[in-house]
């Protein structure tokens, strides 16, 4: 389903394509100007990004509905039929393998009564069947059966009710991704220089990636951009927050300062995608197998000193909205949207396919170890965030703004990276981050520029 604004009457209509029009009054798509909440030039954010409803419904509208967001990976798909189900911020859809073998995803609603179609999390299946009034779809889509169809009028067309489809789905080195708008850039365009920095985690050699111990999922009090922001710009908090999980990693139970105290760079990326990176490190938080068996030499060859000395090392990286990676734990997860206040995070453990089965089984258990839902790590995160949150409605808190001027003026490219990148120790990707955020925020989307 589309929104368009009718220029004539001032209010939304909602077309169910490719039959009829319903409208909206305006008031269910008033806009607000963030400029005063981000000001990313001088490093000041208003919190109230954080906690007010009306922006978070926005969010969804103006920075959900027209980005790229990752849907899943290709190594759960091997043969048609094959589905998993996942969010496109709050709307939920369903990936699946038609039987040409093509990733398609559709929303996941019946255009009956609007029930899920279906509510498992993956599986394989010929139809997906609505268990309210059992209308079915076909891979593709299609409407192809609907009990007592004689009841409806000679008027209804079945060709005209199949689910709604996501229009452009592509991945990038087995990473899937969707997006609701019709006419985007491609998904390479959209990645920009932050494929280069991807590829030091999914980009090993010819075999590609697989998952393994399938999708981790659990929930936290907190907004979905404070786990993304972190992910795309801050090393700044290892030393505080994980100090406890770095003496349990450490022989002597010492904090390990040569991790802490390390010279780096950070990815800044136009749209808002964020990479942060120790370089020349001497020691990797991988589990000690996958890093015996890892052939640093065959990496410096395919991927270049530059990655292997840096994103490969101890990264942590951002695509903008809420996709995010550490490219030696072999995480990656999704921050899905649950309101204002609430995420969800889903997240997978990813190898190489090349990997034996007992060093996949040693980077499977170190991931659960540090960033599982119960990881060491993870928890630290998880306490922040919600912490963060927690106390944000309060009257004169939410009026309080934010600093984010560490690093302030240090972007620049110096020829080894792409892109612009800044100190380690900087807010430089999460300014940007908060930039591109407020650009969507203040620009119509398609559904809005659409003339009916």
């Amino acid at each position: 389903m589309t929104s368009t604004l009718d220029p004539a009457t001032g209010c939304e209509s909602a077309t169910a394509a490719p039959c009829g029009a319903l409208r909206r009054p305006a008031e269910l798509a008033r806009n607000i100007d963030v400029s005063g909440l981000v000001d990313s030039e001088g490093g000041l954010l208003d919190r109230a990004i954080f906690t007010d409803h009306q922006l978070y419904k926005q969010e969804l509208r103006r920075v959900f509905a027209p980005s790229w967001l990752f849907l899943a990976h290709t190594d759960q798909f091997q043969k048609p039929g094959d589905f998993f189900t996942t969010y496109m911020g709050e709307d939920p859809v369903i990936v699946t393998m038609d039987k040409n073998r093509r990733i398609r995803a559709y929303l996941n609603s019946c255009r009956h009564r609007g029930a899920r179609v279906c509510r498992a999390d993956f599986g394989a299946t010929r139809n997906f069947t609505c268990t309210y009034h059992g209308w079915a779809y076909d891979l593709d889509g299609k409407l192809v059966s609907i009990p007592n169809q004689d009841g409806y009028p000679q008027s209804f067309d079945t060709g005209d009710w199949g689910l709604v489809e996501v229009p452009h789905v592509e991945s990038y080195h087995g990473l899937i991704f969707g997006t609701w708008n019709p006419q985007p850039v491609s998904l390479r365009e959209y990645l920009g220089d932050m494929a280069w920095y991807m590829d030091a985690m999914l980009d090993h050699d010819d075999a590609g990636t697989t998952v393994v111990g399938g999708v981790h999922k659990w929930v936290l009090e907190g907004n979905w951009k404070l786990a993304a922001e972190q992910f795309a710009t801050d090393w700044y908090h290892v030393n505080m927050s994980h100090a406890s999980a770095l003496m349990v990693l450490s022989p002597d139970k010492k904090p390990k300062t040569e991790i802490v105290h390390r010279t780096g760079r950070q990815y800044v990326g136009p749209n808002g995608h964020g990479a942060g990176f120790p370089v020349h490190a001497r020691n990797r938080f991988n589990a000690q197998q996958v890093h015996d068996w890892t052939d640093y030499d065959a990496l410096r060859e395919r991927l270049g000193d530059a990655r292997v000395e840096g994103p490969l090392t101890d990264g942590h990286a951002t695509v903008f909205p809420n996709f995010s990676y550490l490219p030696v734990i072999g995480t990656i997860r999704v921050w899905h949207p649950k309101g204002p206040d609430r995420m969800e995070v889903w997240a997978w453990t990813v190898v190489d396919k090349s990997m034996p089965p007992e060093v996949r089984e040693a980077q499977r258990l170190y991931n659960l170890r540090t960033f599982g839902p119960s990881g060491i790590f993870e928890q630290d995160d998880g306490e922040n965030w919600s912490e963060v949150q927690a106390i944000s409605n309060g009257f004169i808190t939410n009026r309080v703004p934010l600093n984010y001027q560490m690093g302030m003026g240090s972007e620049q490219e110096d020829g080894r990276y792409p892109g612009k990148t800044s100190e380690l120790y900087s807010d430089a990707a999460g300014r940007a981050f908060y930039g591109h955020w407020r650009d969507l925020m203040n620009t119509p989307a398609w559904h809005e520029m659409e003339k009916r």
